[in-house]
């Protein structure tokens, strides 16, 4: 086992930290300040290395930033862990930028400390090409998949990353367009992780109201406020020892990212009406549909939060990127459908499966699984052909060529924009129910209008 490269100039911190790494099974080596730590790098290489940010009365960190570039120089694949207080929390992610794997914060969380650790470890170990599944087949034996359907390259790349990640502690942000399945893809890193046997919690933070935050997130204690009848839990207490899936991240306003940011950083929080600090041990996966580090540059998301919950990033490839899965998606929405209304499984033609493959799809799965229910309810036939999925869908099968062009030489963008366009004419105006017959939300409805500059009354 590589040792781990405490720098720190205060001996007591050195002599805790040494203490804790130790009682967890690690051999520590100890580095008072930035000429001793390069002085040990240039000598041997480290597993990981927990660095202060500050050697001297300065407190702007540059030391700590100047020492950080210079070790990448000698251990580039070596994960550093910054250590810093609350208030320099705008120094770590400085750190995070030039190259740093995590930070944590004084006085830090033993547990929080030693997962982050284990977490460096388990992700900078190099893995063998039999560790990673190539194969469908493989990754069904060896993992929990079964909810995820499909055999691209594209979704096998994402299922092998969350093979690799699953059994760690690093939080995770899936990104995606709505309907790639981003939920499926947080139960199974659940599914197969070390926490599997405790509670997966999910929480729509698009649907939790400002006033409301606190209590549904950390709970209350009766009295608290008006209407708050008896005690209540929160879904981050609900969630100890498992996972907590914080779905639409991207729509939480800024003063309730500060109010997660400190429970993510210490995962400790406080009842409303409770004075008594409580802490959990919860693995945060994330997503959202929407691109963080712009609302950063906008000033809408807050960086350190972003840094906090991205350790590791999984992006859902959209469906028209993954269009070998189709045929199986629509095989297994329509023996679903079929179970659920207790009716005769259903076959489809070449011909209604190629039409399927050449739909442009702005919904995603979630659309193309309500064109199969539909289609399945509506026309109440043991065997699908093309027209039968035409007469639900907004394209016309002979309108479309394999390339996903159609015959006029339309890209993918304005067959999107026609289904659209088709899509709010057949429900004279109305977005929630055009965005409900395209399969996806009215906020997603919402971006595309303003994207392909369509007009409406709203």
């Amino acid at each position: 086992m590589k040792v781990i490269l405490i720098v720190d100039d205060d001996a007591a911190v050195r002599s805790s930290l040494g203490f804790v790494l130790k009682r967890a099974g690690f051999e520590t080596e100890e580095a008072s300040g930035p000429e001793a730590a390069l002085a040990f790098v240039r000598a041997r290489q480290p597993g990981l290395i927990l660095m202060d940010m500050n050697f001297s009365l300065a407190t702007s960190g540059e030391e700590g930033l100047r020492l950080l570039r210079q070790i990448r120089v000698f251990c580039p694949d070596v994960p550093v862990i910054l250590i810093t207080a609350w208030g320099s929390i705008a120094l770590a992610v400085e750190g995070m930028r030039a190259g740093a794997f995590d930070f944590v914060t004084k006085p830090w969380n033993n547990l929080m400390l030693i997962n982050s650790i284990r977490t460096a470890l388990a992700l900078h170990v190099p893995k063998d090409e039999d560790d990673v599944p190539l194969e469908r087949s493989e990754a069904d034996r060896r993992f929990h998949f079964e909810k995820i359907i499909g055999r691209s390259e594209a979704l096998m790349r994402v299922l092998g990353t969350v093979s690799r990640i699953a059994s760690t502690h690093a939080s995770v942000l899936i990104t995606g367009e709505n309907g790639t399945g981003k939920e499926l893809v947080a139960e199974a890193i659940h599914a197969n992780s070390l926490r599997s046997a405790h509670p997966f919690v999910k929480v729509n933070l698009g649907g939790v109201s400002h006033s409301l935050f606190e209590s549904e997130m950390f709970g209350h204690k009766k009295g608290s406020f008006t209407d708050a009848y008896a005690d209540r839990t929160g879904r981050f207490e609900m969630a100890d020892r498992g996972t907590i899936f914080l779905d639409e991240i991207g729509d939480l306003d800024m003063s309730c990212q500060v109010k997660l940011l400190r429970v993510l950083q210490d995962q400790t929080f406080e009842p409303l009406g409770d004075s008594r600090p409580r802490k959990v041990d919860v693995r945060v996966v994330s997503a959202t549909n929407v691109d963080l580090k712009q609302m950063i540059a906008m000033r809408t998301f807050r960086e350190d939060l972003f840094y906090r919950i991205n350790l590791i990033t999984i992006h859902l490839p959209p469906l028209r990127e993954r269009r070998d899965d189709i045929p199986l998606l629509a095989r297994y929405f329509a023996d679903r459908q079929a179970r659920q209304s207790n009716r005769p499984k259903v076959d489809f033609t070449d011909a209604a499966y190629s039409f399927l493959c050449r739909l442009p799809y702005p919904g995603n799965v979630r659309e193309l699984k309500n064109l199969i229910e539909r289609t399945l309810l509506i026309s109440g036939k043991t065997r699908i052909d093309a027209d039968d999925i035409g007469e639900q869908a907004s394209e016309r099968p002979d309108a479309l060529h394999g390339n996903g062009a159609t015959a006029e030489g339309l890209t993918l963008d304005e067959m999107e924009r026609q289904s659209i366009l088709r899509a709010l004419d057949k429900n004279a105006g109305n977005l929630s129910h055009a965005a409900r017959e395209l399969g996806i939300s009215r906020a997603a409805l919402y971006r595309r209008l303003e994207k392909y500059g369509i007009q409406t009354g709203r």
